[in-house]
């Protein structure tokens, strides 16, 4: 069975929902790792006009919430259909890059400096995950990839419920604290967020060892920016923690 992955994109079914076959053109880890770097592209390159609105007086505040739905919206389509990447992966870019744009901007005015700090330190987990994948540092066993699985969902209930508990203005206690326990909390879910790069990885290369279509290249940029997407946002938001406590 081909590697799990806790990033709800990835996972075991994700292969067999493509239906490939012997004699077609076949995923590469060099084609997913190019199509990642243009996903990337187009994603800061809508980050920086939504960036570069917000501080020109424009209301960025629809592209903060058209972008997190549609976001949302776009994921879910791609994680059932993932034949339709290739298509919609380059709008989830964009779409999240206005959203991210918009998010990072309203921070950077409240906290200067803390975009270039969320960027930088998320690139270099990034990095450093995939130099404990490459090394064998980090091994992506059957037990790793449950147990990171289990957290991933974890977190993802917790922020459903806090969501819900919101609309009804009751607030989940701690999760967004600049108390010593809501900064634990933050970094729990930064370190659940970047081990779920070792499995994203881990499910690119055997899918490439499995012979996947040539488009689950897309398929596997996609999710790998989703966990990318996510860990910025989880360390920006653990600065803007540290920053509340100064």
């Amino acid at each position: 069975m081909i590697g799990r992955s806790g990033n709800p994109t990835l996972n075991e079914e994700t292969f067999e929902k493509s239906g490939y076959y012997n004699g077609q053109e076949t995923m590469t880890i060099g084609g997913t790792v190019n199509k990642s770097f243009m996903l990337l592209a187009l994603l800061i390159g809508a980050a920086v006009i939504s960036w570069a609105m917000y501080f020109n007086g424009y209301d960025v505040f629809p592209f903060m919430i058209g972008g997190a739905i549609g976001g949302f919206v776009l994921a879910l389509i791609i994680s059932f259909v993932p034949k339709v990447a290739p298509y919609l992966a380059p709008i989830y870019a964009i779409v999240e890059g206005f959203f991210l744009g918009a998010l990072s901007a309203h921070y950077e005015y409240l906290y200067y400096g803390i975009t270039l700090q969320a960027a930088l330190l998320t690139m270099c987990i990034f990095l450093g995950m995939l130099l404990a994948y490459k090394t064998g540092l980090i091994r992506a066993t059957a037990g790793f990839k449950k147990g990171i699985i289990a957290a991933t969902i974890g977190v993802a209930l917790v922020y459903l419920f806090s969501f819900v508990l919101g609309m009804f203005g009751v607030a989940v206690p701690y999760l967004h604290d600049s108390t010593p326990i809501g900064i634990g909390i933050s970094v729990v879910i930064i370190i659940i967020a970047a081990l779920n790069f070792i499995l994203d990885f881990n499910f690119i290369e055997e899918g490439a060892q499995q012979g996947a279509p040539k488009y689950m290249e897309w398929y596997g940029s996609f999710g790998l920016l989703v966990t990318l997407v996510w860990l910025y946002i989880e360390i920006i938001r653990l600065l803007a923690k540290l920053a509340n406590r100064d």
